[in-house]
């Protein structure tokens, strides 16, 4: 049996020799006709006996088996259709171009394309009928070089591809993103007259969508007389993927029927451009009563990573209870979108239950990947390799995305030799060519163990030009180990690649400030202030009660600001008696000692750990979220913060999760 098709009903259907071997009888004489509603219809079996009526009669030709495979694809009887494509060989019988059209939609639609190719390529004289048969047999299977390949040679005879050709090509065309075959194709769809098909049009826009030719799309659209469901939704997508948010709220608005794609469209853009609060505003929609549509599984994949991106942990249970209730608590897709919300919303112990709840053999690539990496996120290494020799045993080939994972992992667990050799290991054992985002990875591993001169040779040695992600992790890694002569010279490459990037000229910033070099953080200031820059403002948020709070750098915006100000200026002395001492070095201005420790008060996550513990009850766990890399004094006195008040903190920041415990960090203060 092919994998995910329908078992053959072998007990329903007896075997084609049996049917053979037992005429038809006559039909008894006619009752009187029953109303039409009450008629029952021929059982399966009796149905295929009065197709096979011509060859039971012995005088079978090629297309009075045609009717047969048909009836076979239909009902998708694998089996049966090899029996009479036996039968026809032992009559001798060739099969005509109108026969093999459907032998192939036979063959195609049971997951058998080599059957279908075989049968193909013995008809000498093809037809549009055979040909849109192969088309449609190599798209539904995935081969969009063959299906242009086909295409062209139906072409080159001069066969003309009707309304179910072209759909099929031009979404080939749009999987390969070959918009110039595209546009021959659509040249073509006009001299025919078939610009105006529903059909057509639409598959002429998503492909011209999906190769990034939105405004061909929508001339294509506005063009259109009668638009269907589909087009819309296409060029909804499509907007979407360009950030044209208001267009697609526009084209959203003025539809006079949406379906479930239209909500799921504008649902996943919101998500892909950032718009988290909107994802989840429209979702919760369509949840009210007397809503004319409901979430599927693809809306709930959809809106999961805006429940990520927003931090809302409690939003996304939700949301996984809907999806339990309308029983996708065995979807695999759903399953994995879950594990990802969960594991960047700082709970892995729920991200692991959920990708556990997939079925070993629906773990696909992108299940494991999305495991490898929460594990290396929350700073697990040991758990991601774990699980990535789990994924080589259960016979899944890894990728470029596996490896960014793992490595990761590795460098902020301080796993050197393994991830050292996993990194030598991927061209050699698994065939992925190293990227430059995986050198980055490896120049970090090395620089976090503050192995500096070998991360500046393994750039040296780079196949390609090492990018600001290379230099990036360098320079920070100069920045943790004190290096200033490695540090001016990474920061010289990166001032180049992305003149724009004031967070570079800060990190040599620092360094200077903390070696005393006023004179060069005087000149890189007045560089930065030259060039328009602005440092990037620290931002953190924290969801209390399903509700997000936003906290800026000494930020006195929020409604408790008198109250969270005055916990903080009792905090440095409560922490001090437990051990806390100061890291002013992460205050740049010459300022007095004074003046820098109530500087690190004032930081993001300390003003949202506050409000966290100033409005939540004792043993809740905290939930933060950062912009930026988390500083060392913060993270030093998190650690003093969680073992007084005894609260588990979690920080997500822009690199990794940090959980605080018991007066230590999960990353083992290796970050």
């Amino acid at each position: 049996m092919q994998h995910g098709l329908r078992r053959p009903v072998s007990a329903t259907i007896p075997p084609l020799k049996s049917l053979l071997s037992h005429p038809i009888p006559p039909p008894p004489a006619p009752p009187p006709p029953p109303s039409p509603e009450c008629t029952p219809k021929p059982s399966l079996n009796l149905q295929l006996r009065i197709l096979l009526q011509p060859i039971l009669q012995h005088f079978p030709h090629p297309s009075s088996y045609a009717p047969i495979f048909q009836f076979l694809t239909r009902h998708n009887f694998i089996k049966l259709g090899q029996q009479a494509h036996a039968q026809i060989v032992l009559h001798g019988l060739q099969p005509n171009a109108f026969l093999a059209a459907k032998m192939v939609a036979m063959y195609a639609s049971s997951g058998d394309l080599d059957s279908a190719v075989v049968v193909f390529d013995r008809i000498d004289n093809p037809s549009s009928l055979l040909y849109n048969s192969i088309i449609r047999a190599y798209t539904r299977h995935g081969f969009p070089e063959k299906t242009l390949e086909a295409y062209a040679r139906m072409h080159f005879l001069g066969l003309l591809g009707d309304n179910f050709t072209l759909p099929f090509v031009l979404k080939s065309c749009a999987d390969l993103s070959r918009v110039c075959m595209g546009r021959c194709v659509h040249g073509q769809g006009l001299r025919v007259g078939l610009e105006g098909d529903f059909y057509v049009g639409a598959s002429l826009i998503d492909m011209y969508v999906k190769c990034g030719v939105i405004g061909d799309a929508r001339k294509l659209f506005d063009k259109m007389i009668v638009r269907d469901m589909a087009s819309w939704n296409a060029l909804i997508a499509g907007y979407m993927k360009e950030g044209e948010i208001g267009v697609a709220e526009d084209l959203f608005e003025r539809m006079e029927h949406r379906n479930i794609v239209s909500w799921t469209a504008m649902i996943s853009g919101y998500t892909q451009n950032g718009f988290a609060e909107q994802a989840l505003g429209l979702f919760d929609e369509m949840l009210q009563d007397g809503s004319e549509m409901k979430p599927n599984w693809v809306t709930i994949v959809s809106v999961l990573p805006a429940c990520a991106q927003s931090a809302a942990l409690e939003r996304g249970r939700r949301i996984h209870d809907f999806a339990n209730g309308i029983g996708l608590h065995l979807n695999s897709s759903v399953q994995t979108a879950l594990a990802g919300m969960y594991a960047k919303c700082y709970s892995l112990v729920e991200a692991r239950c959920c990708f556990d709840m997939i079925a070993q053999n629906g773990k696909n690539l992108i299940a494991w990947n999305t495991m490898i990496t929460a594990y290396a996120s929350h700073g697990c290494g040991v758990e991601a390799v774990s699980i990535f020799e789990n994924m080589l045993r259960a016979g899944v080939q890894p990728d470029a995305v596996t490896f960014m994972g793992l490595l990761s992992g590795c460098s902020h667990s301080g796993l050197i030799d393994a991830g050292l050799n996993h990194f030598n290991d991927m061209g050699t054992i698994h065939s992925v060519e190293p990227r430059v985002e995986h050198y980055a990875c490896v120049v970090d591993l090395l620089g976090r163990a503050g192995r500096l001169v070998e991360a500046k040779e393994l750039i040296s040695q780079m196949p390609m030009q090492a990018g600001p992600s290379v230099w990036g992790a360098l320079l920070a890694a100069c920045r943790s180990h004190r290096n200033l002569e490695i540090a001016e010279l990474a920061a010289r490459r990166l001032f180049v690649l992305e003149p724009d990037n004031s967070g570079n000229y800060v990190l040599l910033s620092n360094l200077y400030a903390e070696a005393g070099m006023w004179e060069e953080v005087k000149k890189l200031r007045a560089l930065l202030k030259y060039q328009g820059m602005k440092k990037s403002p620290g931002c953190s948020w924290i969801e209390i009660n399903g509700k997000s709070h936003l906290f800026m750098g000494a930020d006195k915006s929020h409604p408790q600001a008198k109250e969270i100000y005055k916990f903080l200026e009792a905090l440095p002395e409560k922490i001090k008696m437990a051990g806390y001492i100061p890291d002013t070095s992460f205050v740049l201005h010459d300022i007095s000692e004074e003046e820098k420790e109530y500087n690190l008060t004032t930081h993001s996550e300390k003003l949202a750990i506050a409000f966290g513990l100033l409005n939540t009850r004792p043993g809740v766990v905290l939930r933060v979220t950062k912009n930026l890399r988390i500083c060392g004094d913060c993270h030093a006195a998190t650690k003093f913060i969680s073992k007084i008040y005894e609260r588990e903190i979690i920080v997500r920041d822009l690199n990794r999760f940090h959980c605080f415990k018991d007066g230590s960090c999960s990353c083992g203060d290796y970050w």
